[in-house]
């Protein structure tokens, strides 16, 4: 076990360069297995997320290696056995590997994923994808056995634009025979990332990106290179610690369009924040004025910014509101805020927040990954002294989180306990 302690009130000035995608490079490795070649994806992050992926490519026989942020695989000789549950459980992403072993040899068998507990994460979409592809699906219990004799072309109209469901029909549709039409994709930059890299290996992906995806299947794909894009909500979550005590604060390797909604909402506060074309510079304010904040699909505000925003929230004269309209479990840092001394109200999918209120340290618990993520940013601002336990979930998402803002003023430790 480890805890997070954090001594607040310190400014944060300097440069943090941002790490390569956790959303983009946990579908990225399990891709990798649609290749009867070489692949290598540079710009991996070092995330416990990633390791537990590298366990699943080791237990089916893939060749590993890795070279700092560069992953080379081999999975030319991998066996399709059955995925047990212990590892995985360990990550909601390892369902990727469903849809990359489905494509490939028309059969899998594995356990229903794991992942933070932010409300119910069906698969029903992806099921779908995988009917209209025509594989069969047997479930028992949290046990899947997919089959298909053949995986043919098909029209999947997805009832929400998931990126899951989104993303594990590409994986299926491949290799499939004919042409392949996803309505209502996703539209999220990691997404565009998966498609480059397959395309790479010689798929046929047009779309991505937009709402309507199309994938000519092939036979054989080979080897490739590519590059995990910059982590978007990183890169979000550190804005917001600059937004709540930076002075200068430069946050650097991103993709600004890709964290458009935030800067937007961030200027609307009244944060001072200025743009280049791949870092921002941000400088915490006196005053701040309440927003109105709704999580949306890609480009709208992302879900995973909702629970660090909260924090900054907090600071900000008036009243926010902030609507999830994605996950109906992701409030579980509000009553830790509320023990810190913030004023939150709970109303259905929204919360209200009142501010400004002082923060203070208190012992507190990151229930999942986001969730922990706006418990730091709290500590950073908060009086006194934070405790933070249960930060597996942090480490599973932020490479070096602690050496990465210890470096830019934060007094901050992991401890082992």
């Amino acid at each position: 076990m480890k805890r997070i302690r954090i001594e607040g009130g310190h400014k944060l000035q300097g440069t943090i360069r941002i790490s390569g995608a956790k959303n983009s490079a946990v579908a990225l490795v399990p891709a990798s297995l649609l290749s009867d070649e070489v692949v290598k994806i540079d710009n991996i992050p070092n995330i416990s997320d990633i390791d537990a992926l590298n366990e699943i490519l080791m237990y089916l026989g893939a060749k590993v290696t890795r070279t700092g942020e560069l992953m080379t695989i081999d999975s030319s000789s991998i066996i399709n056995k059955e995925i047990p549950e212990e590892i995985s459980k360990k990550l909601r992403a390892s369902y990727y590997f469903m849809s990359s072993l489905l494509g490939k040899y028309k059969h899998v068998e594995m356990y229903f994923p794991g992942g933070c507990a932010i409300g119910a994460r069906p698969i029903d979409q992806t099921l779908k994808g995988y009917r209209a592809l025509g594989a069969t699906v047997k479930e028992e219990g949290n046990r899947f056995t997919i089959d298909a004799d053949e995986l043919h072309g098909a029209e999947v109209y997805l009832d929400m634009p998931s990126v899951g469901a989104t993303v594990n029909t590409i994986l299926v549709a491949v290799k499939a025979k004919g042409e392949t039409v996803i309505e209502n994709a996703a539209k999220e930059p990691e997404i565009v990332n998966v498609a480059t890299f397959l395309n790479n290996m010689g798929a046929k992906i047009t779309g991505a990106g937009t709402s309507t995806i199309r994938i000519t299947g092939v036979d054989y794909l080979g080897s490739c290179f590519t590059e995990v894009i910059p982590d978007r909500i990183e890169a979000g979550t550190y804005m917001i610690a600059g937004a709540l005590m930076g002075e200068n604060l430069r946050i650097e390797n991103i993709i600004t369009e890709h964290v458009d909604s935030l800067i937007n909402k961030l200027k609307e506060m009244g944060v001072s924040i200025k743009e280049e074309r791949d870092a921002v510079e941000i400088t915490a304010v006196e005053k701040m004025k309440g927003v109105r904040v709704k999580t949306l699909g890609y480009p709208g505000f992302p879900t995973d910014l909702q629970q660090p925003l909260t924090t900054l929230l907090t600071q900000c004269t008036g009243t926010s509101t902030l609507e999830e309209t994605i996950y109906e479990n992701r409030f579980q840092n509000v009553p830790y805020l509320v023990n810190m001394g913030a004023d939150i109200k709970i109303d259905g999918k929204k919360i209200r927040i009142q501010g400004p209120n002082p923060l203070i340290g208190s012992n507190v618990v990151a229930t999942d990954l986001r969730a922990g993520a706006c418990l730091v940013l709290a500590g950073l601002k908060a009086e006194g002294e934070t405790t933070i336990d249960n930060v597996e979930h942090v480490l599973r998402g932020y490479e070096n989180i602690i050496e990465k803002l210890t470096n830019v003023g934060a007094k901050i430790v992991l401890e082992e306990i």
